[in-house]
């Protein structure tokens, strides 16, 4: 049996969502004076999910906007804590959930290359013999020296992964962390990602809207509907139910049913 590198078991993650807020300055003093606070509710992004991925394979997840596929990349980085359920991510594990997140703008290239590559885990020394590979793979040697508030966010995007895939992740996790590069650099991607699986002891996760992609790059699929998982297993069986019920939420949507 395949060594796991991913486990999910029954996660839960719940946020409180204050309604009837007061929207405006005197009643939200009113409101403060008097101790009231307005209706909480609790929303569960996250009900139940379990899954798990064998060391090597590549995860994509999709579902609607809402359905909890950020939430869950979030707990599995341990940027959130689960309200409830457990789960386990072994090795090393570098995240790309938010463009620029990790980067200071104040810092050069060069800098914040050092900076994100400790927090990855990295030693100097390591960071100092990859910096001038990361570069070069991020097309940014001109701009090594420059800070990163004067660079685009395409170039903020192919720093960040370059640093991840140096970074000798076990575990790379990936939220639509590619949508700001070009068609020529997405590919480029891709097909590093290609080589980091091809070793046998990588694995990917990826969140994308983009299923010809997640088609192209992933084993196997998770299918997040309102939180809960409406479907785990291959690539094709899980797009094609995912795509049946898109495509009978837009007839019902057009014939207003």
């Amino acid at each position: 049996m395949a060594e796991t590198a991913i486990l999910a078991d029954n996660l839960t993650k719940e946020f409180a969502l204050e309604r009837d807020r007061a929207r405006h300055l005197k009643a939200f003093a009113v409101r403060l004076f008097r101790g009231h606070r307005g209706r909480v509710e609790r929303f569960r992004a996250l009900d139940g999910v379990s899954f798990d991925v064998p060391v090597g394979r590549a995860l994509g997840i999709v579902g609607e906007n809402g359905s909890g596929k950020s939430t869950l990349l979030s707990v599995l980085s341990r940027i959130l804590r689960p309200t409830g359920g457990r789960f386990e991510v072994r090795g090393r594990v570098c995240t790309l959930l938010e463009l620029g997140a990790g980067f200071h703008p104040d810092l050069t290239g060069v800098e914040n290359v050092y900076l994100n590559g400790v927090i990855l885990g990295l030693t100097r020394r390591e960071v100092a013999e990859r910096l001038d590979s990361i570069l070069a793979f991020a097309e940014l040697e001109d701009f090594a020296d420059a800070e990163v508030r004067t660079y685009s966010s395409g170039m903020v995007t192919r720093l960040g992964f370059s640093i991840a895939v140096h970074a000798d992740p076990d575990v790379l996790l990936l939220d639509e962390g590619l949508s700001a590069g070009d068609e020529r650099f997405n590919r480029k991607c891709y097909t590093k990602m290609g080589e980091l699986r091809a070793s046998g002891h990588r694995t990917l996760v990826l969140v994308s809207h983009d299923l010809t992609t997640v088609r192209e790059t992933c084993d196997m699929v998770l299918w997040l509907h309102r939180g809960k998982v409406a479907a785990f297993g291959d690539t094709e069986t899980v797009l094609g139910r995912y795509k049946a019920f898109v495509e009978s939420q837009r007839t019902s949507a057009a014939t207003g049913g």
